[in-house]
């Protein structure tokens, strides 16, 4: 059994991961739709979700920084697939776009919650953060279904490899 100060250590270093991926997902979709696709409603969409997510990061990044924890050795190539994925989604429409927030979203709901209920009141703040960031999660994924994001004929198979991407991301994260 993994002793706590271990798994602290794997959940802050996977979630800054996640965070960062997502700010990169959106600044993908966002180069995207400032050069090649012009939906300016989508792009205001993509913008406000980005500010969140980039919140998130910001506090994963302080702690890794507070605790003195090694970063996943992964981030430059999760932050080019990030970027990679979110530019190629919006290439494929506006649906394939938000259905990329909403198979991410699925799995970090999974993922946050497994993390808030091994959390202890030694880490009361961090299980907070957690608790919002979840909320603001399942609020994106709702706005992406309101948007359009739909598992109809081939987007249940872009749905599967998105999720199968994110959670191997978050396994290796977690680790290395």
């Amino acid at each position: 059994m993994k002793n706590s100060k271990t798994r602290i250590e794997e959940f802050i270093r996977v979630d800054h991961a996640g965070e960062r991926g997502a700010v990169k997902i959106y600044e993908g979709q966002l180069l995207a739709l400032n050069t090649l696709v012009k939906d300016e409603s989508l792009k205001k969409t993509i913008e406000e979700m980005k500010v969140h997510e980039k919140e998130h990061c910001d506090f994963f990044e302080a702690e890794i920084k507070k605790r003195k924890i090694k970063p996943t050795k992964f981030l430059p190539l999760w932050d080019l697939l990030g970027v990679g994925l979110g530019f190629g989604s919006t290439l494929l429409g506006k649906k394939a776009t938000m259905l990329c927030t909403a198979s991410v979203e699925e799995v970090i709901d999974k993922h946050y919650k497994n993390q808030i209920d091994q959390l202890g009141p030694d880490e009361k703040n961090l299980k907070e953060k957690i608790i919002k960031f979840r909320d603001d999660e399942l609020n994106h994924k709702d706005i992406a279904y309101e948007k359009g994001a739909t598992k109809k004929g081939l987007y249940s198979i872009m749905d599967k490899i998105i999720k199968t991407g994110s959670k191997i991301a978050i396994n290796i994260s977690e680790k290395i």
